[in-house]
């Protein structure tokens, strides 16, 4: 049969969601389209790890943010190992990847045409190759 929807629960754990990335909204009743750039990626951070996602794809996860928000998303990324989650970054800004990744691939035209860890390079190697 069909099961009712528990709206109290599921408030519940959204508000537990959101605390788990440490997202501070001003409601938990806020509608997606009252949020800012930052608050968004947040909301879609933290529904990722709710349904204990493995793998979080995050492309220009730091577009159009205010400087605070892109430090928190930045920290967000290098967190994620430590949940047990393996994270791919996709950005154009180098010191972004260089900040929260620990593994540099960079594509040109559809290959691979970079591949190292991030001790073993520089801003500078990355940028000359593409």
């Amino acid at each position: 049969g069909l099961g009712l929807i528990n709206h109290r629960r599921m408030r519940q754990e959204a508000i537990q969601a959101i605390a788990n990335v440490d997202l501070h909204l001003r409601s938990a009743d806020a509608l997606l389209s009252e949020l800012s750039g930052g608050q968004r990626q947040g909301v879609a951070i933290a529904r990722a790890m709710h349904f204990k996602s493995r793998v979080l794809i995050l492309d220009e996860p730091t577009n159009h943010l205010s400087v605070k928000e892109t430090i928190k998303v930045l920290a967000f990324v290098r967190s994620l190992p430590e949940q047990g989650v393996t994270g791919i970054l996709i950005s154009h800004n180098l010191h972004h990847v260089f900040q929260s990744c620990d593994r540099i691939v960079a594509m040109a035209r559809g290959e691979i045409v970079f591949d190292k860890p991030v001790e073993e390079t520089s801003v500078d190697e990355v940028s000359e190759t593409l």
